[in-house]
Order: C-alpha cells, then sequence, then structure tokens
C-alpha cells in the first residue's frame, strides 16, 4: 500500500491552507498519509487533524535538523513518497529531504496521478509552453506542490498525536518579524491583480491598489519591467523570475503577455486581461478580455466591485 508522508505547514494552532493543499493532495493520492507538523504549536495545531499526526516539538526551526527528521519518518514509514508545498520552507527542506532519501526533487507540481502502484507528478516545463508528467526511479518520490493548485483538506480532529523531538541543526532560525502592513502575499491571495507598464508610471500604481483593496483578498501583483524601473518591489513581481501564482482570480492591467510573465501566472483559476492593444498576447491565455485604457477601466470596474459587496 503506498505511504505518503505530508508536511503539513501551520501558524499558531492553525494549518496554512498551503499545508491543508497538501494534505488534500495527498489524501487524493491514496493510500496512508502521515500528516508531519514541526516547531511551537505543532502539537496544538495537529490536534486538529484526524488520523496519527506526527508533531516535531522543541527548538527553533533548523532546515537540515528538520531535514533530517522528515527523512526519518518517511524511513520508518516505509514511505512512497514525501510531498510539501511550495512556500519558502518547503523549497528551503525537500530538497534535503530528498538528498537524504536518496532521490531527487520535483518541483513546483501542479498534478498528481496515479499509475498502478505508482504516483506520477505533472509539472509545467519550458516556462510553462507544456506540463510534463513525471515518474521517479528512486522508492521515495519527493515533491513540492504548487499553491493555490489543490484543494485544501477538510480538518477533522480526533487524531491521536505522536510526538517526537525536533533535531537541532547547524542552522537555527530564532524568530520572525511580521511583513509591515500586513499585506498579503502574491504567491498566496486567491485574487492578485497585477500591474505593467501600461500604467506609465509608479504613481499610477494607486489604481490596481484601490481595485485590489475593492476585493479585500487582493494581493497586488507586478511584471518584470515595472519591478526593473524600481516602481514596485521585487516580493511583488510575478514571472519566471519572480514569483508563480495560481490565483482563483487573475486581473493584468497594462501586461502585454510576454512569455516570462505567462509561466508565472498561466495556471490561474481565471484571467482576465485589461489592454488596449487587442493584438497584445495575454489575450490568447486571457478568460476575460478588456480591450481599453486601463486609465478609464479600472475606476469603472472598482465601483462595480464595490458595488457588488455592499450588495453582499
Amino acid at each position: 500500500m503506498r505511504t505518503v508522508v505530508a508536511f503539513v505547514e501551520h501558524q499558531g494552532s492553525a494549518l496554512k491552507r498551503s499545508g491543508l493543499e497538501v494534505l488534500g493532495a495527498a489524501r487524493a493520492a491514496g493510500g496512508e498519509v502521515v500528516p508531519v507538523l514541526a516547531g511551537p504549536d505543532s502539537l496544538a495545531a495537529a490536534a486538529t487533524l484526524a488520523g496519527t499526526p506526527i508533531a516535531l516539538t522543541g527548538g527553533f526551526y533548523s532546515p537540515d535538523g528538520l531535514a533530517a527528521d522528515l527523512a526519518a519518518i518517511a524511513r520508518d514509514k516505509g514511505a512512497t513518497a514525501f510531498l510539501t508545498s511550495a512556500t519558502s520552507t518547503g523549497r528551503d527542506v525537500a530538497p534535503r529531504v530528498a538528498a537524504l532519501l536518496g532521490s531527487t526533487i520535483f518541483t513546483d507540481c501542479i498534478g498528481l496521478k496515479e499509475e498502478g502502484a505508482e504516483l506520477l507528478v505533472r509539472r509545467p516545463w519550458l516556462a510553462g509552453k507544456v506540463v510534463a508528467t513525471l515518474r521517479s526511479k528512486a522508492p521515495v518520490l519527493c515533491a513540492t506542490l504548487r499553491r493555490n493548485t489543490f484543494p485544501p483538506a477538510e480538518q477533522k480532529g480526533g487524531g491521536k498525536v505522536e510526538e517526537r523531538p525536533l533535531t537541532a541543526g547547524k542552522t537555527l532560525l530564532q524568530g520572525v518579524e511580521a511583513k509591515a502592513g500586513g499585506k498579503l502575499d502574491v504567491s498566496e491571495a486567491p485574487v492578485v491583480v497585477s500591474g505593467g507598464r501600461g500604467l506609465k508610471e509608479a504613481g499610477h500604481f494607486h489604481l490596481v491598489e484601490e481595485l485590489a483593496a475593492a476585493f479585500g483578498n487582493a494581493a497586488v501583483g507586478a511584471s518584470r519591467a515595472v519591478v526593473d524601473a524600481g516602481w514596485r518591489p521585487h516580493a511583488e513581481q510575478v514571472g519566471q523570475t519572480g514569483k508563480t501564482v495560481s490565483p482563483q482570480l487573475y486581473v493584468a492591467v497594462g501586461i502585454s503577455g510576454a512569455i516570462q510573465h505567462l509561466a508565472g501566472m498561466k495556471t490561474s483559476k481565471v484571467i482576465v486581461a485589461i489592454n488596449k492593444d487587442k493584438d497584445a498576447p495575454i489575450f490568447k491565455l486571457a478568460d476575460y478580455g478588456i480591450v481599453g485604457d486601463a486609465f478609464e477601466v479600472l475606476p469603472a470596474l472598482t465601483a462595480a466591485v464595490k458595488a457588488v459587496k455592499a450588495e453582499g
């Protein structure tokens, strides 16, 4: 029987959506699922799950220490797969786990597929031009999963939590300071409103910010050209050299649709493009396209969103 070890991230005693997505993907793959949580409050967070989750407690986060623990659990459980989210922590730990298990790492996967007793992964290749289906020849398949791509698992408590000590590694994270303003990260937000060079100058980005604020659950994104020009911080960059996003709704404003940008957002559930150039490549990918001046369209769209929110 297939056994999947799923590293589930949490914040305080609450599970992160990215962690629930990994758990949902692991359960959908079939077989036994072993959720693993680590760090402060991992016991409380693990108690919200059914089954036999493992809580690694004590000490601070250490990438090499945590990787050693996850690899040991995979061996103990006879795991055939190890899954985690493609978050900064997941990308930090997963390659180390794969190395310790003598495996390779499949990153930013957007699908899992059963083929007999094997578990295969699907991930974008060539800047998103194709989607490859891949299998691992190693005993344990190791993969990170793209956020906002898999349905999150339901939380059902009542499980019997197994507590293990967290290994102290060579590097220790002793604290985390919250980002000023508490803005949503583009890679986690359900709605992303991105602006490009079509906005003409940094000062016009207030139109994008106002539309994002009207949604209430949206993050502001930007194209590489905008970030390179110094209009927006790199943390907002969407694309091959920025962040990969898969929100429920992606609104591209004044973005022509270079392949590097499309690679970072083409798996969005619904894509709306606003551009005055009717031949802009972004329209080939968009579900809905508005050919018009962003300086006229955005205020009207913002007002419409606010009106719908007021009615609801």
